[in-house]
Order: structure tokens, then C-alpha cells, then sequence
């Protein structure tokens, strides 16, 4: 779910991460800097209902919270609201629905760590669920000179531990044994043998089916979050019949839906002990509306839209394709895999037809605009993939598919990925945990990393370097930044956020499930991170 409404500040915006360049420029991609809407339009309201848990969003990650904090508590009230009629309509749907191996990312990010975990916890739900999926594999590919970045790649696969992808380095010869249409140019190729398909549409759907079979949780769509508020108040409604256990700490939540015109009096409130936002594209929209009463003079939190084009393809050149196929990133321009394109790489579906996707199309908000939802949906207009860039896609797939027919290419869809930097940062921004209490918002800050996790790795460009120092009042966690490998990562983050929420909020123990992988560490002493790397 991406909150509605806006107050925005397009330019000349101060960054809230050292180290990043002030954008100014017409000329650069524009974030969109935006918030809840005036809390003039919807004043202070005493919540109706009490609930527990309230998870805003529901597109996989979300989903996947619900369902593992309505596990762990059932006797607790789960509620997730989806502004959207049904779930993940936005990113969670319109992606490459690959499981990732986790070969790419730093070895001490959150990205790896969650993504090796949540692969094992993939391939383990779809089995038991019955959710379609393939474990296709993934061919790595490049010419000669790749082959030191492949061998670096290799090594750096070998060294995550116990859940390390399992890899192997064939030649180019090899590799055209396994996929005969691929170029004789290719001379080297690192075959990753745990990547694989999924339906995230199947999945998804096992999620919510789980919630709805829960006696203590709830799914709401088309209901958007507008106002979010410490609570203030000493009681609920005394005709709340769910959740309320007399507690006045949390976040007074209110919400509107569709079929109503968002007037004052028609936005229902309820107070939530432990928020949980999951709001994906604009998922700083609660916390920029949070700025005046933390008291901060830090900037808003930008974001950018990153727009994966992709294409599907009939003809000759990829008929008998079994493995997915990805080129050699371009590390020309140095910098992470966060800003240097893996290429326009071959991803298959569940009956084997070929796409070839996503390529990356930076997208900028309008300038001015009178419609506030409009400026902060303006990506919805961009989900249609241009003729145009057909013909960039084919270049770079000819590079490792030499035969194909470019008339064979045809526009497929588009996904939107939410990033925390733009183009003109060449760097590595990790997957961003917030934590806020709702006591005593002025001694907190707006960058405030969850209790429980690792210093940010070294490699990560990240304004969250502080972990919050005391739990007190109500709990808001938020997830920023969740794009690829949010999928793969998605399952590994709704135990990671449950395991947080027990032990920081719940002062329990988090609960360690035994481990999809029988090597995963066990240590007396071990991270608790372990249990998800």
C-alpha cells in the first residue's frame, strides 16, 4: 500500500544522508518528497477500535509480517489495511518473480542476510503450500574479461556461510552445452544452482489466506492510512470489543476509504499499540508527517522511482531456454549493484515463455500539480513500457542472445522500484528499518534504526547509523527502501519483524524456528541475525 496524499518540497531539499549531493538541478531525477495529508483536513479523533498489531500495506513484505505476528500471537489483534482492492497491486506484483540466490550484495547487509534466509524459507513454503515454482537455475554470462569479476563473484559466494548460494564457474563452451542459442562470445558463466521462479500472485494468496483463517486477524482493502498520532487518550470506545486492554500507548491511526469523500467525519480512528509500515513507494509519508512533533530539523525523506521495463518475446533465438539468463553488470561507472545496471537479463515464466527485463528508466514527479494524490501516484501514468525502449533492449540482449528476432520483442509491463538515492549517487543503500515510540517523539530522531540489528554494513551509505535507546509507549516500525530482493527476502522479514517486535517490544524471546538448512549456525553466542542469515 502507498499512502495517499502530499505536502511536498520538490527541490533544493537538504539530504538527510551524509555523504549524498544536494539535488538542485532541473536537470537531475527528482525525488518525490511527500507526507500525510494537512492534519487541518482531519483533526484529532478518538479512536473507536483498539488493535494490536495494524500493518499498513498489503503487498507481499506486509503480508508476510501479518502472517508470522498473527502466528506467534494469536491471542493478539492483527490488522492489516491495503489502500488498493486487493493485495499487492503494486510492486509486489509487477516484478521479475525470480527466488534470488543472494549472490550479488555486501555480505554483511541486511539485502544478503534476508535474502539467503528467505530463499530456504521460499522454497520451503512453496513446497508446503503447493505455490507454484521452479528451481530453473541461473546462468551468470560474459566474454573473456568477465572472467575475473566471475571468480571475485565465486569467492565472494563461497564466503556467506552455512545458507552461501551454491555456485560453479564453467566456461563459455560449458555454458552453451547447457543453453546452445547463447553467443559464442560468451567465454565464461557462473551457474547458480538455488535460483529459481515463483508465483508471487499464489503466494501472496497462501498469505492472506492464512490471516483470514486466523481468529484474531483481519485484511482491510480500500482503506488508506490519513492521519497518524501518539496517543494522548486514557481509554477506547466501551462498545471496542477487540484488543483493548485498557493500555493508552500506541498511535492513534486514522483511515478513509474510497467510497467516502474524506471529509473529517469520515475517517474512522483506532489505536494500535505496534505499527508496522509497509507502505512501499511511499512508505516515508507517515514518518514525514511525524517531522514537527519530533521537534527535528532534519530534512523529509526523499524518494526515488526506478521504472523496470520489460519485454516478452516469440521467435527464434530463445526457443528450449531453461535457465534464467543475466549478463555481467556494467561496473564501468563504479559503484554498487545499487545503481549499476545487471543488464537486460532473460527471466522465464512458470510455462517457460521467455521476457527479457527490467531495464532501468529513472521517473521524476511533476514539477507543480493542483491534484495532491495525483503527485503522489504520478507513477501509475509511467506502468506502460514504450515502444522506444524496445530497441535499446534488444541491443543489449543480442550482446549474450545473438539470434534473436527483435520483431519477436514486444512490450510487456512495467514495475516501480522504491530507492532511497537516485541515479547521481553511486553507492549502496541497504534495506532501512526505522523504529519510532510513541512517547517522547521530540528525543527521538527521524533516521532511527530498529533495536536488535547489526551496525549498517560498511558498503551501505546510510543515514540510520543510531539505533533508538530506550522502548517506551507504543511501536511504529518502517520498512523503507524494500525493493529487489524484497520478494525472495519477503518471509525472512516478516520473522525478522516479528523477532524484533517480541523481544524489543514484548520483552519475550524471540522464537527461533529450526532452520530450512540444516548447516545455518546454532551458536550459544551468535548473532541473532544468524537465525535469518
Amino acid at each position: 500500500m502507498n499512502m495517499l496524499s502530499t505536502s511536498r518540497r520538490m527541490l533544493s531539499w537538504q539530504p538527510a544522508c551524509r555523504g549524498l549531493a544536494t539535488l538542485s538541478s532541473s536537470n537531475s531525477v527528482r525525488p518525490l518528497i511527500a507526507s500525510l495529508p494537512p492534519r487541518s483536513k482531519y483533526p484529532p479523533k478518538q479512536p473507536e477500535l483498539a488493535v494490536d498489531h495494524l500493518i499498513v500495506g498489503g503487498g507481499v513484505v506486509g503480508l508476510s509480517i501479518a502472517a508470522a505476528l498473527a502466528a506467534r500471537w494469536p491471542e493478539k489483534t492483527t490488522y492489516l489495511v491495503e489502500r488498493n482492492k486487493s493485495f499487492g497491486e503494486e510492486t509486489s506484483s509487477r516484478n521479475s518473480e525470480v527466488i534470488h540466490a543472494g549472490l550479488y550484495y555486501p555480505a554483511d547487509s541486511l539485502k544478503t542476510r534476508l535474502c539467503l534466509r528467505g530463499r530456504e524459507l521460499m522454497y520451503e513454503r512453496c513446497t508446503q503450500h503447493r505455490i507454484p515454482h521452479k528451481q530453473t537455475q541461473k546462468l551468470v554470462v560474459g566474454g573473456d574479461h568477465a572472467k575475473s569479476y566471475l571468480e571475485k563473484l565465486q569467492q565472494h559466494c563461497a564466503s556467506l556461510g552455512p545458507l552461501a548460494p551454491p555456485t560453479r564457474l564453467i566456461s563459455g563452451s560449458e555454458a552453451r552445452e547447457l543453453e546452445p542459442h547463447l553467443s559464442r562470445n560468451i567465454g565464461w558463466a557462473l551457474l547458480s544452482e538455488r535460483t529459481g521462479i515463483v508465483s508471487s500472485h499464489e503466494l501472496m494468496a497462501s498469505l492472506e489466506r492464512e490471516l483470514l483463517d486466523a481468529e484474531n486477524a483481519e485484511v482491510v482493502y480500500d482503506t488508506k492510512v490519513v492521519r497518524v498520532d501518539p496517543s494522548e487518550v486514557r481509554a477506547v470506545s466501551a462498545s471496542s470489543k477487540r484488543g483493548d486492554d485498557g493500555s493508552n500507548d500506541g498511535w492513534i491511526v486514522q483511515t478513509v476509504t474510497s467510497e467516502t469523500t474524506g471529509t473529517t467525519s469520515e475517517a474512522d480512528a483506532l489505536l494500535a499499540k505496534v505499527v508496522i509500515n509497509t507502505s512501499g513507494l511511499n512508505a516515508p509519508m507517515v514518518l514525514n508527517s511525524l517531522l514537527a512533533e519530533l521537534g527535528s530539523d532534519e530534512a523529509p525523506i526523499p524518494m526515488w522511482h526506478s521504472k523496470g521495463n520489460y519485454a516478452s518475446y516469440k521467435g527464434r533465438g530463445a526457443d528450449g531456454i531453461r535457465h534464467l539468463i543475466y549478463p555481467v553488470p556494467d561496473t564501468r561507472n563504479k559503484g554498487a549493484h545499487a545503481h549499476t545496471s545487471l543488464g537486460t537479463h532473460l527471466t522465464l515464466d512458470l510455462d517457460g515463455n521467455v521476457r527479457f527485463g527490467p531495464d532501468t528508466e529513472w521517473i521524476s514527479p511533476p514539477e507543480t500539480t493542483a491534484d495532491t494524490q495525483q503527485a503522489v501516484d504520478f507513477w501509475k501514468h509511467a506502468l506502460t513500457v514504450d515502444e522506444a525502449r524496445i530497441e535499446s533492449m534488444y541491443a543489449s540482449i543480442t550482446e549474450y542472445l545473438p539470434n534473436i528476432d527483435k520483431a519477436g520483442l514486444a512490450p510487456d509491463y512495467a514495475g516501480i522500484r522504491p530507492k532511497l538515492i537516485g541515479p547521481e549517487h553511486k553507492a549502496f543503500m541497504d534495506f532501512q528499518l526505522l523504529w519510532h515510540n510513541s512517547s517522547d517523539l521530540r528525543a527521538q530522531r527521524l533516521w532511527q534504526r530498529a533495536p536488535g540489528l547489526p551496525s549498517p554494513s560498511a558498503s551501505c551509505v546510510s543515514p540510520a547509523r543510531q539505533s533508538v535507546d530506550r522502548i517506551q509507549g507504543g511501536a511504529m516500525l518502517s520498512l523503507l527502501g524494500i525493493e529487489s530482493p524484497g520478494l525472495t527476502s519477503s518471509l525472512a522479514i516478516g520473522e525478522m519483524v516479528r523477532d524484533i517486535v517480541a523481544q524489543s517490544f514484548y520483552n519475550e524471546k524471540a522464537t527461533r524456528q529450526p532452520s530450512p538448512n540444516k548447516g545455518a549456525r546454532n551458536e550459544e553466542h551468535a548473532h541473532r541475525l544468524d537465525a535469518w542469515a
